[in-house]
């Protein structure tokens, strides 16, 4: 599919006009809920999950069948800076090790049955440094939206994004303090593992970037262009594409939700399609949820990046929807229900 905007404003235009879950499936999911064989509210939050879940794929009693993880990889001029404890050069080879199924995040997306795909882009050009210039002009900025938006899989029933990008720590502390206010140093966290001359210093980073961009940080797109990173914006551009086609989508960690908040903040109520699956050990990550009223799934103490948090999510929900779908009514069991 043709992504539907070729310019920025035109991808702003769809966050006016966003499809909403089906009210009659939730309201038929909420009367099964009711009517399973098990005391009122004894499952807790898987309830509210399958109930959320049925709303959106238009199902009272829906399964999960065809889940996708999607990682996406950019690679930072910022990180020439020295933001990280890793040399870009890992961005692409920790690709290659995504294609070669050999990282943590293929290991969970076969564990839970999800199909799973890598984009890379343009690695060999990593973004301007965000404190010099927009990290992205405006047609790689689109470029990497659309990028985003086409590796959907409209025949899936669940959405996973990810991203592997040396540095992108620093582009996601600077989006979150942009969308959310506060001090940098809120928002920075030791990413791969820096010292701490290397907090402060991507804490100066940050710093910078907002004061080279502040005539811009009033509009969370331009936001995501000037300070993000490809990766970033195809992360929500994937998110859009989910919400426009009634896919769920789990949120990994904190980069993840730094690329979703920016559609949240630009119109309230985009990432109602969207659950946390973890809250990560980056600290500001549990800061920014909040911020986006979303409680985690998991709280493991993962701070690997790559989806993850998020495919590991997968397994809570498919055990909510095997649940809700599978179990009898009482009047199915023959269960008197008092």
């Amino acid at each position: 599919m043709t992504a539907p905007f070729s310019s920025i404003a035109e991808f702003k235009a769809l966050l006016s006009n966003l499809p909403n879950a089906d009210k009659t499936a939730t309201a038929a999911a909420t009367e099964r809920n009711a009517q399973l064989t098990k005391p009122p509210a004894a499952l807790g939050r898987l309830e509210d999950l399958a109930i959320w879940y049925a709303g959106w794929r238009g199902e009272a009693a829906p399964v999960i069948a065809a889940p996708q993880v999607v990682i996406f990889a950019g690679n930072h001029g910022v990180a020439a800076r020295g933001v990280s404890a890793f040399p870009p050069e890992v961005t692409a080879q920790m690709v290659m090790n995504f294609q070669a199924g050999g990282a943590a995040i293929n290991q969970l997306s076969r564990c839970f049955g999800a199909n799973m795909t890598v984009e890379a882009l343009e690695l060999d050009r990593p973004t301007a440094d965000f404190t010099q210039a927009p990290a992205m002009d405006e047609a790689e900025f689109l470029r990497a939206l659309t990028t985003g938006w086409n590796a959907v899989d409209p025949a899936a029933d669940l959405l996973v994004t990810g991203e592997m990008g040396i540095g992108n720590t620093t582009p996601a502390a600077a989006i979150a303090n942009a969308l959310f206010g506060g001090n940098a140093e809120d928002w920075v966290g030791r990413g791969t593992g820096v010292d701490d001359a290397g907090l402060a210093l991507k804490a100066q980073v940050v710093r910078e970037g907002l004061a080279r961009h502040v005539d811009i940080l009033a509009d969370p797109i331009e936001v995501l262009r000037c300070l993000g990173g490809r990766e970033l914006a195809a992360m929500s551009g994937a998110i859009l594409r989910a919400r426009m086609q009634r896919i769920p989508v789990i949120l990994d960690g904190f980069i993840c939700t730094a690329a979703a908040a920016v559609l949240e903040r630009a119109q309230q109520g985009t990432l109602d399609h969207c659950v946390a699956g973890h809250v990560s050990a980056e600290a500001a990550h549990a800061k920014m949820l909040k911020h986006l009223g979303k409680e985690p799934l998991l709280s493991l103490g993962l701070r690997l990046g790559e989806g993850s948090g998020g495919a590991l999510a997968i397994g809570i929900l498919q055990g909510a929807l095997a649940c809700h779908s599978g179990m009898s009514t009482f009047a199915e069991a023959g269960v008197s229900d008092g």
